[in-house]
């Protein structure tokens, strides 16, 4: 059997001018890295965006489980299929972090026959997005820390700085640092942290402006510290806005590539939805609404982080209205939520089944709060059965969701099919009257309980003294009317990454809440979730080489 980074390198590809071109993009509007990866010019937008807007859909899945659900994977399958039933289809993608593919996780560019390429390039540096929003991350730090060195005429509490260093890495030590040390020369010794780039706040306002002016405006409005009168200092009060816009000049411009059918893709930013808001850039997906009939777009994670994230946040800021929402899921995870043990996983198991199909009964459930029709798409395996299978199915169509099996890993579109019909029908005989779950008036603490209880099932909210304190002090800056950003564990509905299945009687645990102001949202920390990821005890890392004709190998 050959692997995803062997596939992907028999590949043929064709030069991404002629991707483009099938979408009206002229040569002109695109600015080349290499043969196979394009940004897409300023210009382009102004030339269609009086384009009508296509069809917009929404892949998300059950939370994920050892087992593996394949979002990424049928998102890119999902877009070939249509493409081959005759519709003009364009994926809007994340950008894969370095972090989890040197880690346990692996990359972002879906699997088997179901890929964007070049997978190597988007799965290490890609076009330098990343690297560029970690510049202007720790662009701000340095003059943030040079300012106090240099008299500190903000009169900043340096035990009160806000603003993290960033890299793109997994590295568990860095999460808590002493900077400063040496002689007076090299600063003042303070407590810091770094956070992994996908969780900068950078990311999360890279992916949310409209333009250049929007990206200025949010970057200035990042509190960094706050002063010793316990006033916020921002970004734009350290004159930083200038620079870190300058280093984000081209980082602004979505990613042209393509499937291994040619289907095109916009791949762009990449915040991770259980530390951030899990989104692709609103500018890509925008953009591919003016270019495509129909736009396949991803959320991170289960559909209760981010399917939530993209419903009340982005879609909210944006005024986008997903027209139909896909949810991935596997027999093999259904079994693994029942409690059948990972190696058990390929054994029918109707009993469990029926006990861990509560979780994908939730998930549904929750799309459907938001006025979305739901299609509930199954990724095959040849140990599934089909009395699995039949039992899933009547499930489903129970529950007025309409149901497919994707076989898109091993067919590449052709496996598709059968969703992308269901799809179709949908988009067409079925009426998204999609809204957020929760108005702008709320208070924080309202908003933070409707997610709570309404998605994750929780009984309530319980806050940590500095969480409640944090919380209140946001809103008194005048910043209650934000959404909520929540920060939890994507392995369970609730903020106990061991409660699988649909747990009930639980709390849910905030331990700390600060605002992104440039962003947009009020960040709520639960539970254990860390904003710096560690490496595994083997890491991906371990089996990553290449060889002396320059050839990966190991990359997944």
């Amino acid at each position: 059997m050959k692997t995803d980074i062997q596939i992907a390198q028999e590949a043929t590809m064709k030069p991404v001018q002629q991707v483009a071109a099938a979408y009206a993009i002229e040569e002109e509007d695109l600015e080349l890295y290499g043969k196979y990866k394009a940004k897409l010019t300023d210009e382009l937008w102004q030339k269609v965006k009086g384009n009508r807007d296509g069809k917009l859909v929404l892949v998300t899945a059950i939370n994920p489980t050892p087992a593996g659900e394949g979002k990424t994977t049928t998102s890119i399958g999902l877009a070939d299929a249509l493409s081959r039933l005759g519709k003009k289809t364009m994926l809007a993608l994340r950008e894969p972090s370095l972090g989890p593919c040197f880690g346990i996780k692996g990359g972002a560019a879906g699997g088997g026959y179901a890929q964007v390429v070049p997978m190597e390039d988007l799965n290490l540096h890609f076009t330098g997005d990343f690297h560029a929003i970690t510049s202007a991350n720790n662009l701000l730090a340095a003059l943030l820390d040079n300012h106090i060195q240099q008299g500190n005429a903000l009169q900043i509490d340096t035990r009160q700085v806000l603003w993290k260093r960033c890299m793109d890495m997994n590295d568990r030590a860095l999460r808590n640092i002493v900077v400063g040390l040496g002689a007076k020369a090299d600063g003042v010794v303070r407590e810091d942290h770094f956070v992994i780039t996908v969780a900068s706040e950078i990311m999360a306002i890279l992916c949310l402006a409209n333009d250049m002016k929007d990206l200025k405006e949010r970057l200035g409005r990042i509190i960094v510290a706050y002063n010793y009168a316990g006033e916020p200092v921002t970004a734009a009060q350290l004159n930083a806005v200038g620079a870190m816009a300058a280093l984000l000049k081209d980082a602004i411009k979505p990613n042209l590539i393509q499937t291994l059918e040619h289907t095109g893709a916009l791949v762009h930013g990449g915040p991770f939805a259980n530390i951030a808001h899990g989104c692709n850039s609103v500018r890509a997906t925008k953009t591919a609404l003016k270019l495509a009939d129909i736009v396949v777009t991803e959320a991170g994670f289960g559909a209760d982080l981010g399917a939530e994230k993209f419903l009340d946040i982005k879609c909210r800021m944006a005024g986008l209205k997903p027209d139909a929402v896909v949810l991935v899921a596997t027999v093999r995870a259904l079994k693994y939520n029942g409690g059948v043990p990972k190696t058990e996983l390929g054994t029918e198991n109707l009993e469990a089944l029926d006990r861990g199909i509560v979780n994908l009964e939730k998930h549904i459930e929750n799309i459907q709060k938001y006025g979305v029709p739901v299609v509930v798409t199954l990724n095959s395996f040849t140990s599934d059965t089909e009395a699995e299978y039949e039992r899933i199915r009547r499930f489903c169509e129970e529950r007025g969701c309409e149901f497919a099996l994707s076989e898109v890993w091993a067919k590449g579109g052709e496996g598709g099919e059968a969703l992308a019909g269901k799809v179709l029908d949908t988009l067409e005989h079925k009426t998204s009257s999609y809204h957020p779950i929760y108005p702008d008036e709320m208070s924080l603490k309202e908003k933070v309980h409707t997610v709570a209880t309404e998605i994750y099932g929780a009984d309530g909210v319980s806050y940590a003294p500095a969480a409640a304190k944090s919380m209140a002090r946001i809103e008194e800056m005048g910043f209650g009317n934000l959404p909520v950003c929540m920060a939890k564990t994507q392995y369970s509905l609730s903020d106990d990454q061991n409660k699988l299945g649909r747990p009930s009687g639980f709390t849910i645990n905030v331990r700390d809440v600060y605002v992104s102001a440039g962003a947009g949202f009020v960040v709520v920390l639960t539970g254990a979730i860390m904003t710096m990821p560690g490496l595994p005890k083997k890491p991906a890392a371990d089996g990553i080489d290449v060889n002396d004709e320059g050839k990966i190998t190991g990359l997944f």
